[in-house]
């Protein structure tokens, strides 16, 4: 048996996320249909670095699955897009050990977070990007991305239906890009809750329209109460930028 990993694009807009669910479109419903046609009706598993919700993007979401099959590892990118939707592409495919694992090897996680800020809708990015077009104190802010390197528990920062009863994660790095008519939050760490971008999305939201202040940050880690924190922003605005191994 070979290990293959891929590094796979898609579009989160027609899925009802990457995990698959009954009478749903998964990303990875898609991936494993497409492997069982190359493998002549054989199921094959794929194992992925974490799962993305309904209407989550990828640039650079990694898969790992196992297969007898002996092709020339560029190959399996060009036979399994072949088969593929169009929103869903494969970037990179090769060999790796049989102890690389795309979740449990992974050291490292980027998000990225996209707000329009144009002050009318743009249809052409109305699935890309949070239109969010009222003003933002973009100093205060960055005053509250300050507070958010470290280890935590992360409790106030995830959904209710987090279902992980170790909530503490580590965030290495965090940015705000300012770009005309767009700001993008870049966050990095070794791991993310449920839902856990969108909701600090949410809150630093919160802080630039000044419901919340800079230094409210640090208590609300503390409370460790989902209720302490902003709302939750929406999906289609979040991207799984990078793994990292």
């Amino acid at each position: 048996m070979y290990r293959i990993k891929c590094k796979v694009a898609y579009d989160g807009t027609n899925f009802a996320g990457y995990q698959i669910q009954p009478n749903k479109r998964t990303v990875q419903q898609e991936i494993e249909r497409a492997l069982k046609t190359l493998h002549k009706g054989k199921d094959v598993k794929i194992f992925a670095s974490g799962r993305t919700d309904a209407k989550v993007h990828a640039k650079g979401q990694i898969i790992h699955f196992d297969s007898h099959l002996s092709i020339p590892e560029e190959r399996w990118k060009i036979a399994l897009n072949s088969l593929l939707p169009d929103d869903i592409v494969i970037i990179d495919s090769q060999y790796v050990s049989t102890d690389f694992h795309a979740r449990f090897s992974a050291v490292e996680k980027e998000y990225r977070y996209i707000i329009s800020t144009k002050k009318e809708k743009d249809p052409f990015i109305r699935n890309y990007a949070y239109h969010y077009p009222y003003p933002l104190n973009i100093e205060k802010i960055r005053e509250a991305m300050s507070y958010f390197p470290g280890t935590f528990d992360f409790t106030s920062f995830c959904s209710a239906k987090t279902e992980m009863e170790d909530r503490v994660r580590t965030i290495t790095y965090i940015d705000l890009l300012e770009e005309t008519n767009q700001l993008t939050v870049v966050i990095r760490g070794n791991g993310f809750l449920y839902n856990m971008v969108r909701i600090i999305v949410g809150t630093l939201i919160e802080v630039g329209n000044g419901e919340k202040n800079p230094e409210d940050i640090p208590t609300i880690i503390e409370k460790k109460d989902r209720s302490a924190a902003g709302k939750t922003a929406p999906g289609h605005g979040l991207y799984l930028w990078e793994v990292f191994y």
